[in-house]
Formats: C-alpha cells, sequence, structure tokens
C-alpha cells in the first residue's frame, strides 16, 4: 500500500465511523480526554491534510503550524465527513514523488527563523496518515469509553506495523 491508498483506506474509516456518531456525542467535552472532543480530534486530523495540500498548490511548501482550525469540522459530523471526502478526492490526483519543503515549528515562542526541510508528497502522506493514526487511537478511547453503542473498526487506531507485528503471534 502506498501513501495515497493508506490515505484513501483512513479517511474511509473516518467516514464510516463519522456516520455513527451523532452531532451532540460529537462536540461533547469527555473526560477521558480532560474535556476535549471528539470532533477536535477529528477536526486535527484532516487540517493535516488540508496543509499537505494547500502547501501542494502553494509552490511546495507545507506548514502545518499554519492550520486554519475550521471550528465547523470539530462541531458537525456531517461537515467532517464532508471535509474527508474531500480528502478522498484530492488524494487521487498526487503524485507521491513530487518534491515538497516543509516549514518547521519546534518552539511555542513566536520565531521568524523557522528551518525547512526538504521532502516529498508521499513522505508527508506517510506523516499525516501516522499523525492519522495516532489520534484515531485516542478517538477509539474516548468511543470505547463513552459510546460503547459505536460499532469500531477492531483495527481503527492501530499502526500497520503492529497489525503485521501481532499476526507473527508475538503479541
Amino acid at each position: 500500500m502506498n501513501g495515497k491508498e493508506g490515505t484513501i483506506h483512513i479517511a474511509n474509516q473516518i467516514t464510516a465511523l463519522l456516520d455513527q456518531i451523532d452531532r451532540y456525542f460529537y462536540a461533547k467535552p469527555l473526560d477521558v480526554f480532560n474535556g476535549s472532543t471528539l470532533g477536535q480530534h477529528f477536526r486535527h486530523i484532516v487540517e493535516f491534510y488540508h496543509c499537505l495540500f494547500l502547501g501542494i498548490d502553494n509552490d511546495g511548501l507545507i506548514d502545518y503550524a499554519g492550520r486554519q482550525r475550521n471550528l465547523k469540522i470539530e462541531k458537525d459530523p456531517v461537515f467532517a465527513k464532508q471535509a474527508f471526502q474531500q480528502v478522498l478526492h484530492a488524494v487521487a490526483q498526487l503524485e507521491e514523488h513530487k518534491e515538497l519543503s516543509v516549514k518547521a515549528d519546534f518552539s511555542s515562542e513566536d520565531s521568524n527563523g523557522r528551518p525547512v526541510f526538504q521532502s516529498s508528497v508521499g513522505r508527508e502522506l506517510m506523516f499525516a496518515y501516522d499523525h492519522a493514526i495516532h489520534h484515531l487511537a485516542i478517538i477509539k478511547i474516548g468511543l470505547q469509553s463513552d459510546a460503547p453503542q459505536v460499532k469500531i473498526d477492531p483495527d481503527l487506531g492501530i499502526a500497520p506495523s503492529t497489525l503485521k507485528y501481532r499476526t507473527t503471534g508475538n503479541e
């Protein structure tokens, strides 16, 4: 599976999950998240993909710290689903070998001297995919804790390397 296929797989998992979550629960602060919501995690995932697509369109410079933080995505699961469907459409157009630059942000202090690193569309798709896996693991905890009625793909939020490792009987 390449980066495009991985993104398609995870976006499909997410859209199927969003179909099961009502708007109230989606935006409800959860104790297990220290008051954060499911919607905030879904928004955070999709924004990394949006930053990638925006950067590709803007001379190939990606800036993940420049996220727009669209609050409608974190409040409305139907709107979030539409955002992930846009990811599905956009990823199909990408060339994984295309070179990019990524503007890093290592400090919470305002800094004009942010370093820039060379990358590629494929590498950044891998980053966004790994980032999504991490947040889906957190989302899964919230669902298991507060919404046991939601049917969750058992592989949701588990890295492919872990799934492969488990098939060897080591876990």
